[in-house]
Formats: structure tokens, C-alpha cells, sequence
């Protein structure tokens, strides 16, 4: 059976776009992770996520930030990984309502959602995103942001172990070092998830409109 074309995988009925972390405290000024705010510099996540976020609204395409928030007091808090510890120690509170848990600058408008997640590394298992999705017939989540270490890998089996179809976005995506980042795509994410590119993402949203 031939593989479903890009442009009818992301047809707006039928898909949605989820930028992972790509927050001011994971990516941005306020960033406890610094390195991995270097790589997703360097690879051009960012700009790449400000030039799909306008061609998935233009095509109808829901836009959708998932965040990383920790509640007052640590309730409720991760502590079974060496990771949530040493994110806490660099200062990586991520308060609801923070300028930490903010969407990059520019990324986010009116009508997007934010869907915060307040345990685990998935915001399949760790939020509501699974259920709402599939409240609204959405079949495939077109994936975007950080880490190519931990959280996008997370999203990705999430997603495909819940019979979505799912794109990643591969220069909107970085993990570090950036070698293994592209290591985890070519021989991780490729045998799971159709690859694309940002241009390849516009161009196929752009037939919709």
C-alpha cells in the first residue's frame, strides 16, 4: 500500500501542529538549559517555528504550544530522574504564569492554545493533549521543538503508539549535542515518522488555503 502524500497527511481536517518547549526558560533568554538553547540557535529551530506557525493558521491548522510548567510548591513534581533534578538545580522553575513558560517572542498568537505539562516528558501522557486531539478528529500531529534527547523521541513514540501519524519537522527540531540530534533522526525517528522539512511544510499547507 503506497504511503499517504505529505499534502493529504496534513490536510487541515486532519492534522495539528505541536511545538514541544519552545518556551522562554527551555529555548529562549530565560533558558536553564543553555546548551540546548545553543543548538536550537544554531540549527534555526526558532526561525523555522516563526515561518510554520502563520502557514498552519493560514491553512486552518490548529497551532498548539506545549509547554513545561512545574506547580507552586513542586507539587506534583518528577524526582525518579537524574534529569528533573539537574533541571531544577539550574534554576528551571517554569511557574505557571511565568515569563519562563512564555512561547518564544513572536510564536505565539491569538487563537493558538497552550496546553501546559506538569509531570513526566510527553505531553501526550503528562497533559490533556491526546484526548482533545482526538475530540477533534485529528489523526496527525506535526511535531516541532525540543529535545531530540529526551522529549521530542517521547512525543513521537507517544504519538505513533496512539495510531496518530506523525511528521517531524526536521531542521524545526534540536537536541545536544547536535551530531546526536541528527544521529536520533536518521536512525530513530526516520523508521517512526515521516520527514519534512519547513519549506516542505509550507508548501503543502499552502495548497490547502
Amino acid at each position: 500500500m503506497a504511503r499517504p502524500a505529505l499534502e493529504e497527511l496534513v490536510h487541515p481536517d486532519r492534522a495539528a501542529l505541536v511545538f514541544q518547549e519552545l518556551q522562554r526558560g527551555v529555548v529562549g533568554d530565560e533558558s536553564a538549559l543553555p546548551a540546548l538553547a545553543e543548538a536550537a540557535r544554531e540549527v534555526g529551530v526558532i526561525a523555522n517555528a516563526l515561518r510554520l506557525a502563520p502557514a498552519a493558521r493560514a491553512a486552518g491548522v490548529p497551532v498548539i504550544h506545549a509547554t513545561a510548567e512545574n506547580l507552586p510548591g513542586g507539587f506534583g513534581v518528577n524526582r525518579n530522574a537524574r534529569l528533573f533534578a539537574g533541571t531544577r538545580r539550574a534554576g528551571g522553575e517554569n511557574a505557571p504564569r511565568s515569563s519562563s513558560v512564555e512561547p518564544m517572542p513572536g510564536l505565539y498568537e491569538e487563537g493558538d492554545l497552550v496546553l501546559p505539562r506538569y509531570h513526566g516528558l510527553s505531553p501526550m501522557t503528562g497533559g490533556p493533549l491526546d484526548s482533545l486531539l482526538r475530540n477533534s478528529g485529528i489523526t496527525t500531529v506535526v511535531v516541532a521543538g525540543v529535545s531530540l534527547n529526551v522529549a521530542i523521541p517521547n512525543l513521537v513514540f507517544d504519538s505513533v503508539n496512539r495510531s496518530y501519524q506523525v511528521i517531524v519537522v526536521a531542521d524545526a527540531v534540536a537536541g545536544t549535542p547536535r551530531q546526536y540530534g541528527d544521529q536520533v533522526i536518521e536512525h530513530c525517528l526516520r523508521l517512526l515518522a515521516t520527514m519534512a522539512s519547513t519549506e516542505e511544510m509550507m508548501k503543502a499547507w499552502s495548497v490547502a488555503v
